[in-house]
């Protein structure tokens, strides 16, 4: 029986890219070292020390490491006066408004119990956590850098990806709110509203998402309409200049503390099915929106169910056309699977290279099965980031979006396993030591990875028919 949820830092990092620790040396318990392809931008065996001001471009170029995928710079070039003056900007902006990371000595027993992927906070942290990342995206947003490559007409800055790369390269070095309650409405829903949106929507939500005055979530999947989505039956029913939408929504993120969202309704119970569909926009605080928690397998509450009673919606809240909803609901879902490439971490609760140390704490690290299947985790993990990077790049993500997803789910898949391999019995129960019983809260989370944002077989036939150019399977027309 676990003995208790252990304290979880207040602040932490979701952002696109790997953030920047201070490193120390690894300790090998025994056998022959790990061989760990080198993420992105990052620089093994280095011992911890401050180095701010360094070019991370000739930093690689001397370590004969290749460039990073996200969160760093992807176009390796020297800066130009604009660009470093740029990042002195950020710099000024961040020592006055954040912490610089905290050295710690990497090696086994250091830094927090807990990893990036699987681990859960309690609903009161999560609204905490919620406060400090509202508080400083405001901020940020104030000072210029809270949409930098959005368009100036709706709040952005107007530049393009390389000055959010260039940002990422200096607020990987200091402590700052996790944004995890923003995946959805910067990664997902803004992007949709972007392609989709009427002017008045794109006016009034745009600047308010990426400034943190609005949160979005997704009101997509149903009881009856998870892998199936075109079957939901959620209704829009027209009055007026507008629609009355009632229904029922499953698995939503973020639900109880957003303050709109997007939601798939059925407006033409007659039409195809992927036909008689349109997408809205929900005010949440609608006194016709109750939002319920769903408790999960992990003991967290991250997702909620959501019953939408006889709440009006303008037209002008319409995304697209009545009609369009199977058309936006797939820039979504795209912009979904595109974005689980860009959630990695700190060294310090970064799956993979915590894996690493706990290979080598139990003297594993010469033992050919485990470095082969190390190997082929640390190298997915690589190629994850590199296809998220190119995908955003180019707007609108495409098919590639279905690899970054499906790669991702069963990385997280193969990671808990191996961990089960090397950690036995340990894995099972809570007995207060370090670094064992975390790896049971990512096991149990995996299963959830290969449903969220579309099931692993659905990807499959996306790629295979989008990628591949193979048949497409039947489809019933209704």
């Amino acid at each position: 029986m676990r003995r208790g949820r252990r304290p979880r830092p207040a602040l932490g990092r979701d952002r696109a890219g790997p953030r920047r620790a201070r490193r120390g040396d690894r300790g090998h318990a025994g056998g022959a070292p790990a061989v760990l392809p080198r993420a992105p931008g990052q620089v093994q065996g280095a011992r911890p020390h401050p180095r701010p001001h360094r070019d991370p471009a000739q930093e690689r170029q001397r370590q004969g490491a290749p460039p990073p995928a996200s969160g760093a710079i992807v176009n390796d070039q020297r800066r130009n006066p604009d660009e470093t003056a740029f990042q002195d900007a950020v710099r000024a902006f961040l020592d006055t408004h954040a912490k610089p990371l905290p050295e710690w000595e990497e090696g086994w027993g250091n830094g927090p119990d807990e990893l990036s992927a699987g681990a859960e906070p309690t609903r009161e942290e999560e609204l905490s956590m919620v406060a400090a990342a509202v508080a400083f995206r405001r901020e940020l947003f104030d000072a210029g850098f809270g949409w930098l490559t959005g368009p100036v007409a709706y709040g952005g800055a107007g530049r393009d990806q390389r000055y959010q790369e260039l940002f990422d390269e200096v607020a990987a070095d200091y402590e700052l709110p996790s944004e995890a309650c923003f995946i959805v409405g910067h990664h997902i829903v803004a992007p949709t509203l972007l392609a989709w949106g009427t002017p008045e929507v794109k006016e009034r939500y745009l600047r308010a998402l990426y400034r943190a005055d609005l949160l979005a979530c997704q009101l997509f999947s149903e009881p009856e309409a998870g892998s199936d989505l075109a079957g939901v039956k959620s209704r829009g029913v027209r009055d007026g200049d507008g629609w009355r939408v009632s229904g029922q929504k499953v698995w939503t993120s973020g639900g109880h503390y957003s303050d709109i969202g997007e939601m798939l309704v059925r407006t033409d119970p007659d039409a195809p099915k992927h036909a008689g569909l349109t997408m809205l926009m929900v005010d949440m605080h609608d006194p016709g929106v109750e939002v319920r928690p769903l408790r999960q397998l992990t003991g967290g509450e991250a997702f909620n169910e959501v019953f939408v009673d006889d709440v009006f919606v303008p037209d002008s809240h319409v995304l697209g056309k009545p009609g369009d909803g199977w058309k936006v609901a797939m820039t979504t879902l795209g912009n979904e699977r595109a974005s689980m490439g860009y959630r990695t971490a700190s060294p310090a609760t970064d799956p993979v290279e915590r894996l690493l140390g706990l290979i080598q704490h139990f003297g594993l690290d010469g033992d050919p099965h485990i470095r082969q299947e190390f190997a082929r985790i640390a190298i997915r993990r690589d190629v994850i980031r590199w296809t998220a990077a190119r995908a955003a790049g180019r707007g609108e993500p495409g098919a590639e979006a279905s690899i970054i997803k499906l790669m991702d789910s069963e990385n997280v898949r193969a990671i808990g396993e191996l961990a089960g391999r090397v950690l036995g019995p340990r894995m099972t129960a809570d007995t207060g030591e370090w670094g064992t019983y975390v790896w049971a809260e990512l096991a149990l989370s995996a299963p959830s990875r290969r449903i969220a944002g579309g099931t692993d077989e659905i990807m499959r036939n996306i790629m295979a028919e989008r990628i591949l150019g193979l048949p497409r399977e039947p489809r019933p027309s209704t």
